[in-house]
């Protein structure tokens, strides 16, 4: 099942529940400000960057501003207590499954979320109209 974690008012967010309702994907939505959020939640959320805490924090907010000096040497589970205490911490929306991460909305890299099938297909079709544009330009 496919998360999305959002906050009000934030035209990201916005867009990726527009697209995951497009492509009839279903998904739970939590709000990331209002919403009670597990240390364990907290942590499958971390495990899932790939280049580490920083992808999926906020730096312009006013909790990283007075952690970035440490940022990297702070324990995990004193940076799982930073997130729980102080969610505007987190970059908006994380769109997470049991695998994947999306950090903000990016229409191409939400394709993921598509199952496989899906962009097998599209993946044909756009295959398809590359040969076919350069049959008419060959010409």
């Amino acid at each position: 099942m496919i998360k999305i974690y959002t906050a009000a008012y934030n035209s990201s967010c916005d867009r990726a529940k527009a697209w995951l309702h497009e492509h009839h994907l279903a998904f739970e939505e939590i709000d990331l400000m209002t919403a009670p959020l597990t240390d364990k939640e907290i942590l499958h959320l971390i495990s899932l960057t790939e280049d580490g805490i920083e992808e999926i924090i906020a730096k312009r907010s006013m909790a990283y501003q007075k952690l970035k000096d440490s940022l990297n040497s702070l324990p995990m589970s004193y940076l799982v207590k930073v997130i729980d205490e102080d969610r505007s911490i987190l970059k908006r929306p994380l769109i997470v499954d049991d695998k994947r991460l999306q950090v903000g909305y990016n229409e191409e890299n939400i394709r993921k979320f598509l199952p496989q099938s899906v962009r097998k297909v599209a993946f044909q079709m756009a295959k398809e109209e590359i040969y076919q544009n350069e049959l008419y330009t060959d010409k």
